[in-house]
């Protein structure tokens, strides 16, 4: 499953899809890592992404990997919610939000909920223009060199791999004959 995740993340990177729709992918993945799950908030983010552009298998992929990752910055994000929350400008607002009836299922007033998506929204930006950037590093100069290596050259050359491309490319022309 790893692998497969790898693989579809090397298709993506060299794929005609643009860097903003992968650097947003990652951004929101992070953004999501960052906030517990289960709570009303993060499952509308989660829907959300589902009517933008950007890569959901990217997306997903790296909500995993920044999953596994989340838990080390557990303090911070608490720490960061606790502060914004218990901001004494802020008490009156946050009292009024929770008085209304479905934003309590947010989770809002939790600060690892809070820490998360401050840190997230913040950090969105910058990690989306840094995947953007990779993206177009990757295609520019990386890509290029595994594409002409001896490796890659040789595979290519294989019978078998003659006979699979072949065989997805007939795929490919009945599926695509059956949808369109």
């Amino acid at each position: 499953m790893f692998i497969r995740w790898i693989a579809r993340i090397i298709a993506v990177l060299n794929s005609n899809q643009r860097p903003v729709e992968v650097g947003a992918a990652v951004a929101t993945a992070l953004l999501l890592a960052l906030m517990p799950s289960g709570n009303l908030l993060w499952i509308v983010l989660f829907l959300l992404t589902f009517f933008v552009r950007l890569n959901l298998g990217i997306e997903l992929a790296f909500l995993a990997i920044f999953g596994l990752l989340a838990p080390l910055l557990d303090r911070v994000i608490d720490q960061v919610g606790f502060w914004f929350l218990t901001l004494p400008g802020l008490h009156g607002f946050f009292t009024a939000l929770y008085g209304v009836p479905i934003l309590p299922f947010t989770r809002f007033n939790n600060s690892m909920v809070m820490g998360g998506l401050l840190i997230g929204l913040a950090a969105w930006a910058p990690v989306c223009l840094l995947a953007m950037r990779g993206v177009i590093l990757y295609r520019r100069y990386l890509h290029p060199r595994i594409a002409n290596s001896r490796l890659v050259r040789a595979i290519k050359s294989s019978p078998l791999f003659t006979r699979v491309s072949q065989a997805v490319g007939r795929v490919r022309s009945v599926y695509g004959a059956a949808h369109s």
